[in-house]
This record gives C-alpha cells, structure tokens and sequence, in this order.
C-alpha cells in the first residue's frame, strides 16, 4: 500500500485508536494498529485487545496504491508526534517493512501481514438507537467513578444499562456507594437486554465524545456485544464485548424512607469536607458529620495528625444525630452536582443515605455510612 496523509489528520486518529493498544502484549499483532488505504482515497485505521476494537475512517491527501498493513501503534504515533506540523506524511509498506516519510525525515518500521489480525465478530446486533453525544457523556461522568475495580467482583467493573418503562438507566455501584442517571427511553431500545459495558470501553467511548458533542451516536447491541458509531463516514467505531455476568439489583439499596433532610451547599460542603480530610489516614479516610438545627459540623480525629473541625451552614430541621462517611466517596458524589444545593436524605448512622440536586435531578446516589 502507499498512501499521504496529512500530520494532524494522521496524530489525531492515532491518538483514538493507540490508547486501545496495551503497552505489554504477549501476542505482538495487538501492538500494532492495522492501516488500510482503499482506492477512492479513504484510509482505515484499526486497533484492539481482542475485547475492545476501534476503527476510525478518515481522508487521505492521496492513495497511489490501495492494501493494508500493521505497524507498531505506539511507535507510529510517537513519530507522527514530532513530525513538523503541516507535513504531509507518506506511508509506503513492501517486503514487510513501512517506511514513513515527512520533509526530510524517513522511518522504516517492521510490519505484520494483515490476514493475522484478529476482528470482533459481531454478529447480529438487534437493538438499535440513536443518543445525543452529550447526554452519553453526561450519564458515563454521573456514574463511572462508581465503577468497582476490585477483579473478583468482575460483574461490577462497569456500567450497567437497562430500560425499565419509559426511561434508560444507568448505573454504577462498588458495593460501598451507588451512581444511577436516568434519561427518557430512546426510540429502537425498547426490549433491549440488560448489559454491563466494561470500564475501558467507558473510559476510550468518553475520549472520542469529547470531541464529537454536537453530533448523535449510533448504539447497536446484542447481549454480548455492543457498538457505538461517532460522526458518519469520517468518523469512529467502537466495538466492545460486554461484560459476561449478573449485575446485582441494585433497586434494593436505595432508600425510600429516609426522613432526615439536609440541604446545603455542594462546593461549600466540598471544600469543607476537603478541608478537614487533610489530616485523615490514608487508611479510612473517614469524615464525621455532626448533625444539628441548620448546621452540619464536619471532624475528623486522627492518631498520627491531631484533629480538624469545620462548621458548615445548612438546612437541617431533624433531630440531630452523628454519621460517618468515606471523605473521597462523599467528595466524588458532591462533585457531580452542578446547582446550589444539594439534598442528602438520611436516617441513621447505620442506614443508607440518599444524595441527589433534588426530585427531578436525572442522575441519584446512594452512599453507605461508615463507624467513625
């Protein structure tokens, strides 16, 4: 194959598809991404880990020869990095090797054949719909950072998405703290399956939204499989397998009856919290809420680091009660809501507590308390 590209074309889709790669590959091919030129002058570039795929399709200045080839992903990206910008860059694979050519620098790099390239089988994917770009990235940043990274649990190493009457839910739980985002049930995902999309397909589908926000993106799944296509012709397929296993019911945890309402203000609260956590150990992390009549009196007592305390306004007209929390786990939850205030429905010291902006907010979280 040979083919011209322009640098930043080129750096830009090498920058999507190289963080799919894993640095240390027992099987070489997966270290390299597969380029293919096609005569009408459109260039495919693939990478994968045999779990998840990307394929973005892009323009080239030029195609004199159509094929296709695999090179060494990191290394293509990290000389695409330092060509000059505005170079156009001129790929030219024969007898196993690619040479690279910009301005007056040359590379040559080893290839692998394509035909030893492995491709996710698909096969049918039945459902189908479209969602606006923003309201996937919104729902992945509500809820992934609730995402478990403990292995064992597998089935919790990921979101969870399922349709129940008119809506579509996600949700993320690692059994200490639980982030659910509802948006209204897209047309064609109606009878959809309930399915666990892995964390690294979150974190690389996050990275190409970010750059594709005003657009719609085309979900298709199956119960093993699902993919998301970004921005048309010129654009980006993501394919991953699903997570194989039963995600719990996580409807059971969350609260219903609690009657303590607290209202207050998510960054005051934030950085209150943040605060007084200096001193905590590494350890437990754990931060005392003290609960009185309009006030919530944040502390945290540590062997090594003395003690810290700070007065936080609020709303409160309960009876007053003390209750611990994980301070990271409570800073993550308050970092997601974007209003004034912040609503945190509790019962007890021991008992689940509800955090959301208020009753119509889409995205809800449950945290568990901790002894303090």
């Amino acid at each position: 194959m040979k083919a011209t590209i322009e640098r930043s074309t080129l750096l830009r889709c090498l920058s999507h598809v190289q963080s799919v790669v894993e640095r240390r590959n027992t099987i070489p091919i997966l270290s390299n991404v597969l380029i293919e030129a096609a005569a009408g002058g459109a260039l495919k570039v693939m990478a994968t880990d045999l779990d998840l795929q990307v394929v973005e399709t892009l323009g080239a200045v030029s195609v004199e020869q159509a094929g296709a080839i695999t090179v060494s992903a990191h290394l293509l990206f990290d000389i695409a990095r330092k060509l000059p910008e505005g170079s156009q860059v001129s790929l030219d694979s024969a007898d196993n090797r690619m040479v690279v050519k910009a301005g007056r620098s040359r590379f040559q790099l080893p290839t692998l054949p394509r035909d030893d390239f492995p491709m996710i089988a698909e096969g049918e994917l039945p459902t189908s719909f479209e969602i606006p770009a923003a309201t996937l990235a919104q729902l992945i940043d509500r809820t992934r950072f609730a995402i478990s990274t403990e292995e064992t649990r597998y089935y919790l190493n990921g979101i969870f998405l399922h349709v129940s009457d008119e809506e579509l839910k996600a949700a993320a739980t690692d059994g200490h703290r639980l982030a659910r985002f509802t948006i209204a049930r897209p047309d064609g995902s109606e009878g959809m399956p309930d399915v666990i999309v892995p964390r690294k397909c979150v974190g690389e589908l996050r990275k190409l939204l970010e750059e594709a926000l005003d657009t719609n993106v085309l979900v298709d799944l199956s119960a093993s499989k699902i993919r998301f296509t970004l921005g048309g012709e010129h654009g980006v397929v993501l394919t991953s397998k699903l997570i194989d296993g039963t995600f719990p019911d996580y409807t059971r945890v969350i609260p219903t009856g609690n009657d303590k309402l607290l209202k207050v203000d998510p960054k005051t609260f934030f950085q209150g919290v943040d605060r007084v956590a200096t001193i905590a150990t590494e350890k437990t992390r754990a931060v005392k809420m003290a609960l009185e009549t309009d006030r919530v009196t944040l502390s945290v007592t540590s062997p090594d680091n003395g003690t810290a305390a700070e007065e936080v306004p609020a709303q409160y007209a309960a009876d007053g009660f003390e209750i611990g929390f994980n301070a990271n786990y409570l800073k993550d939850i308050l970092g997601q809501i974007d209003g004034d205030t912040v609503e945190l429905h509790l019962a007890d010291a021991a008992a689940p507590t509800l955090i959301r902006q208020d009753e119509k907010s889409p995205a809800l979280y449950v945290l568990m308390p901790m002894r303090v």
